[in-house]
């Protein structure tokens, strides 16, 4: 029961994340003691947690009562840690450094947060479209789609000049 618990919460989490699980930062997002990738994606995280899962999962049957209490107290610990860092992303500080880069990674930090909102804006209105009954709501829901998509290809491509940028100016 409490692998199945586990298992959804991970599986909920990776969902959560998906948006944001390639976006890097300057500094560890958490403690060694929790993660010990030296990566700052979520997504290594996201994969840390899942192996401590299957490690959890072999515990349990070979019935190592002491290994089993300990991984699924860290675990717990660390898909806490990821809820609580996917609900406070956007407000993330990034660490210091030049002012040029600091203003690119600002930049990043912004137009992550836009990709992510246009995203979900374009889901609900496709899960919207795909319920509209009437053909006007339908029509309108499209061209809020089409709209959204056109804004969602621009704001990747923002994303993409500023990644080169930053590219260059940490070389």
């Amino acid at each position: 029961m409490l692998l199945q618990k586990l298992d959804d919460q991970l599986a909920l989490l990776r969902q959560r994340c998906a948006p944001m699980a390639q976006h890097a930062t300057l500094s560890a997002r958490f403690d060694r003691h929790l993660f010990q990738t030296r990566s700052t994606l979520i997504q290594a995280c996201l994969e840390e947690a899942e192996g401590h899962l299957q490690a959890l999962r072999q515990a349990v049957e070979q019935q190592q009562l002491p290994q089993v209490a300990w991984l699924a107290e860290h675990l717990a610990s660390q898909l806490e840690a990821i809820s609580r860092e996917t609900a406070s992303w956007s407000l993330r500080e990034w660490d210091s450094a030049s002012p040029g880069l600091a203003r690119w990674q600002r930049r990043r930090i912004q137009h992550q947060e836009f990709e992510r909102r246009l995203q979900e804006m374009t889901a609900q209105r496709k899960a919207r479209l795909a319920q509209a009954t009437r053909l006007d709501e339908q029509q309108t829901l499209q061209r809020e789609v089409e709209i959204y998509e056109g804004r969602l290809a621009r704001c990747r491509k923002a994303l993409d000049n500023i990644e080169r940028v930053l590219a260059r100016l940490t070389r």
